[in-house]
């Protein structure tokens, strides 16, 4: 199973949302990472064919999927950025519209929507309004929705939008469990929605791929760049003048600061600093690639 995405261009006047994008997708997860504006919610509206791109093509198993029509759709599940879910329904109702919506026999809605309001742990709730539910709650109504019919390729977009951690690391764990056999794209700036569960990891900057893996291949460029500083709290602006802060815990009578080193420092920089190395985190790789603070700190 392949889906090729070949030369893709989107323009919105004079920014360019994608920019000869290309990349081919196979079975498994894939996460695509970059802050707003890096071009991810036009490159998902563009693969489920919502949107027209400017030029390039997608094709699905040789097919483009402009000719594939129907066809197509049917393979396709969609979970978009916002949601959608519709207050006054139930989900029990809201999904047997959604699968008449996407052409399914009745039949097939009858059997799947238990089933799948059981993987997502609403089957006690299915008779329950929409509208009364938490953000996880809804966040996975969306998710079944997009599960329906049995898709070959799932589209997810920003899909722990305004969760609190359980709730997050709920909807990670679904997705992982239904990636077998399919292709996964999980559009997000949320770092560990992806890093756990991704096979590779695509870094967008401005419509382009800046960078294309696995995370280990892509933490390995930043070898020897994180490390744990232990410093008084006294200590901790000039840390912060000199390096990019990756995160800060507090000790019994020290902090520990994460911290990476640009492309213009070394270990020399640390010499001043109690320090050690640590093993780099795709959350670091993203600050390492993102972040436009980080270039202009030079010791």
């Amino acid at each position: 199973m392949e889906l090729v995405i070949k030369n893709v261009c989107k323009r919105y006047k004079d920014v360019k949302a994608l920019d000869d994008f290309s990349i081919t997708f196979t079975d498994g997860v894939y996460g695509l990472l970059g802050p707003n504006g890096a071009g991810k919610t036009t490159l998902m509206r563009i693969i489920t064919d919502s949107m027209d791109a400017d030029s390039g093509s997608i094709v699905f198993n040789g097919k483009d999927i402009k000719q594939m029509g129907k066809d197509y759709r049917s393979i396709l599940g969609y979970m978009p950025q916002h949601n959608a879910a519709y207050s006054s329904f139930t989900p029990k109702q809201f999904l047997s519209y959604i699968g008449s919506l996407k052409g399914m026999e009745k039949e097939d809605i009858q059997s799947q929507v238990p089933m799948l309001l059981k993987s997502v742990n609403l089957y006690e709730s299915m008779n329950r309004k929409i509208g009364t539910f938490s953000g996880g709650m809804k966040q996975r109504i969306m998710l079944a929705q997009a599960l329906l019919g049995d898709p070959k390729v799932i589209i997810l977009d920003e899909p722990t939008a305004g969760l609190d951690p359980k709730e997050r690391i709920r909807i990670r764990n679904l997705v992982s469990s239904f990636a077998l056999n399919r292709i996964v794209i999980i559009a997000t700036h949320v770092v560990s929605d992806v890093e756990f569960i991704a096979k590779e990891i695509v870094l967008l900057k401005k419509g382009k791929i800046v960078h294309h893996d696995t995370p280990d291949v892509l933490c390995k460029m930043i070898e020897h760049r994180v490390y744990e500083i232990y410093s008084d709290i006294d200590k901790l602006d000039e840390i912060s003048r000199k390096f990019e802060v990756c995160n800060i815990q507090k000790g019994m009578d020290k902090l520990a600061i994460r911290v990476l080193l640009n492309d213009k420092q070394d270990t020399e920089s640390l010499k001043d600093y109690m320090h050690t190395a640590l093993r780099a985190s795709v959350e670091d790789l993203y600050l390492f690639v993102f972040d436009e603070e980080r270039e202009q700190k030079v010791v």
